[in-house]
């Protein structure tokens, strides 16, 4: 994929994550693990889209004006990894809203994925 479509690729993940975020903890699914994040959503909706979309908004500009470096290429790839990741916790969130996944194999794939992060980070 081109540098371009990844670029817009991160951007409009990070509308989508913001939006199911929303999604989620407005109905009691899940609650936001950002404190930073958690405070915007105390003071409303709109608060909290507005400074997440915008921070998309400003890492893909970052990246794309840089996008001649290794550095932005690379770190542009790892968002990209990140999002998907974060894709991947939404989806798990809605079977789980839905019925279709038990507490525990919910608390397993959770405690599989912090094991996973402590070996990368």
């Amino acid at each position: 994929m081109p540098l371009y479509g990844q670029t817009l690729l991160l951007f409009a993940l990070n509308a989508v994550d913001a939006l199911l975020t929303l999604y989620w903890v407005r109905n009691g699914f899940a609650t936001e693990g950002n404190h930073l994040m958690a405070t915007l959503l105390d003071i409303g909706d709109l608060p909290f889209l507005v400074v997440k979309v915008a921070i998309g908004a400003v890492t893909a500009i970052v990246l794309w004006r840089w996008r001649h470096l290794r550095l932005a290429k690379y770190a542009l790839g790892f968002a990209l990894i990140i999002y998907v990741c974060l894709m991947g916790v939404h989806l798990f969130t809605g079977l789980s809203a839905m019925g279709l996944i038990s507490e525990s194999m919910l608390h397993q794939l959770s405690e599989f994925g912090r094991g996973l992060y402590a070996l990368v980070f």
